[in-house]
């Protein structure tokens, strides 16, 4: 037992040092920041921003999603069981069957997709300037694309930038404090230790695509500190919790809350990743094809890591 928690507690200190460090290597080295940059720099920046929108592609797909459809479709099979069980004799096989095929887990997140767009939509009604940003910055960007032949194109409006760096944020909290509750559940050393390597294999890379993304939407340094340490704290969180849970203790619709919590977040982050993140990359039509080339490497580097995460 004692052996047990000393791994879990390994894992509870690997999981935040591994994510602040990443998280802060592209705020804290001058090298990243994309405001400042010219020429070949530039675009090794711009496709390696193309390589971490591949890398939120996959984490949305093959982690994310996959674990939320999973979760969902689990949970509620068991509540079809015991609603059958306590039933007994009572129980419609094609209405449980009905129940049982109903895209759950899609509804899900497709709500968490359309609960950010909600947000966004309202913030932007109720800020006039916000909403006006658009169209001012469609203007000056025409004129630029007239005198400036290597005009980048139209980017997403900055007014959105910051609301969608936090929701990724939000979302991956919520996800990384999932992780790391599974990894607290865990009830030997062995199993302890593949989940955790299969956490920190993908961990880092999102998280340093995180923190590329902050600096490329211009979040203050401090701001951008603050918000890569409070991500490191989500899955020791999750960890510790798992710790404090009695083995065995779990109440009835627990599961379910936590698949449901897991759906919305995935469905925030595709929205994200969608409407944000890949636009902004792709928006440049220079060198397309080695852009679609980093999207992809980024994607199969996370499909791959699903092998064992």
């Amino acid at each position: 037992m004692e052996l047990l928690l000393g791994a879990k507690i390994g894992c509870l200190l690997a999981l935040f040092v591994l994510t602040l460090i990443c998280g802060l290597i592209p705020i804290c080295f001058k090298w990243f920041q994309t405001a400042t940059a010219t020429g070949r720099h530039r675009r090794v920046l711009s496709f390696l921003g193309c390589m971490s929108a591949g890398v939120f592609l996959g984490a949305g797909f093959m982690h994310m999603t996959a674990e939320a459809l999973e979760g969902i479709k689990s949970e509620i099979q068991n509540l079809v069981i015991q609603n059958g069980t306590k039933s007994e004799g009572h129980s419609d096989d094609a209405a449980d069957s009905a129940y049982m095929e109903y895209p759950y887990g899609e509804l899900v997140i497709s709500l968490g997709f359309f609960l950010v767009f909600l947000l966004e939509s309202l913030a932007l009604q109720c800020c006039a300037g916000a909403a006006e940003t658009p169209k001012v910055q469609e203007q000056e960007l025409g004129t630029a694309h007239e005198l400036e032949p290597h005009s980048h194109g139209l980017l997403p409006s900055p007014s959105r930038g910051p609301f969608r760096a936090l929701v990724l944020l939000l979302s991956l909290s919520f996800h990384s404090v999932f992780e790391g509750l599974a990894v607290g559940l865990q009830l030997t050393v062995a199993s302890t230790v593949q989940l955790c390597l299969a956490v920190l294999a993908h961990k880092g890379i999102v998280v340093f695509g995180v923190g590329l993304r902050l600096v490329q939407v211009g979040t203050e340094s401090r701001w951008a500190v603050l918000s890569i340490l409070s991500l490191a704290l989500m899955s020791p969180l999750g960890l510790a919790i798992g710790l404090a849970v009695p083995q065995g203790d779990s109440k009835a619709g627990q599961g379910l809350a936590q698949a449901v919590l897991e759906g919305m977040a995935a469905g925030t982050f595709l929205y994200v990743t969608f409407l944000e993140i890949l636009p902004r990359e792709l928006a440049s039509p220079e060198a397309p094809l080695a852009k679609w080339s980093c999207v992809a490497a980024g994607f199969a580097f996370m499909a791959v890591i699903a092998l064992w995460a």
